[in-house]
């Protein structure tokens, strides 16, 4: 019987398809709460609490508990819950973003590089990477900027706007560049092109040896983290980039305010357009 090849197009859908629901946990359908893990560690919950150290205890004996839940395909289309093991949390819409844009950056020849500021277990960079090699691109960088040691104490007196923030408890979002290292390994996508900038955004991202950017993700919840990242990388955003902001629609007084503010102080006006309820995006013009 004759054949016929797949398309390029085809074959690279898939590919980002497949990419996408493994680093998202939607393939395995991760709903796992492991005690002592993501969900556990840190939380405000007493109960949450009391289940970590359990957990916690059981695993000095390589031993893990783990309470399975029924997989909610919506929720993790929107990003709504937490993967115990997936390498990203942000949801398959989110990943669809990224996809997109990174599309457009192809096709229009948007000059730049590509950075994400708050990267927890590396899954939408891996993701960036997969892209750039899907295209074929071997020009573009991804950056990897974060502390790995979850985020920063509210520092109010400077950043009023985070008074009360607790994330700096959640042990569960602190992960070490090694791991994210090795999580980029797994996937084949590790090499000269994936660089790490290791420590707090006001430390890294007013030196970062970044020239020119084509798409800048914000993944950094807090007023603080926020406004350090975009007020050091928007300028070296290319006319026709994007800028991608995780957390747009879930910490309201935070994150969106310092974007709000940052645009009001620049005089950006170029339209926001919401992605999930959580994440939100632009295009430079």
């Amino acid at each position: 019987m004759p054949t016929t090849e797949p398309s390029v197009d085809l074959v690279r859908d898939r590919y980002l398809d497949l990419v996408k629901r493994s680093l998202t946990g939607a393939l395995a359908e991760d709903n796992d709460s492991i005690l002592g893990g993501v969900r556990t560690d840190g939380s405000p919950s007493f109960k949450k609490r009391a289940a970590s150290a359990v957990g916690k205890f059981a695993q000095r004996y390589n031993v893990e508990i783990a309470v399975k839940k029924p997989y909610d395909p919506q929720a993790r289309q929107n990003g709504r819950d937490w993967p115990s093991r997936a390498e990203s949390m942000i949801g398959l819409k989110r990943m669809d973003n990224l996809q997109e844009c990174i599309a457009q950056i192809i096709a229009d020849d948007v000059p730049g590089d590509l950075i994400e500021t708050g990267v927890w277990r590396g899954g939408a960079c891996i993701f960036m990477k997969a892209n750039l090699d899907a295209w074929g691109d071997t020009t573009r960088t991804v950056w990897l900027a974060d502390s790995f040691e979850g985020l920063p104490a509210p520092d109010v007196s400077a950043f009023p706007a985070d008074q009360g923030d607790e994330l700096y408890k959640r042990g569960g979002l602190a992960v070490g560049p090694e791991i994210v290292k090795h999580n980029f390994e797994r996937y084949g996508l590790l090499d000269d092109r994936v660089k790490f900038l290791v420590g707090w955004f006001k430390d890294t991202l007013p030196t970062a040896p970044v020239e020119q950017l084509s798409l800048v993700r914000l993944d950094g919840d807090m007023y603080e983290s926020t406004w350090q990242a975009i007020e050091n990388l928007y300028p070296k955003l290319s006319s026709g980039g994007f800028l991608v902001i995780d957390d747009f629609g879930s910490f309201v007084d935070q994150a969106q305010q310092a974007v709000h503010d940052y645009r009001a102080q620049h005089g950006i006006t170029d339209e926001i357009i919401d992605i999930d309820g959580h994440g939100a995006y632009w295009r430079k013009s």
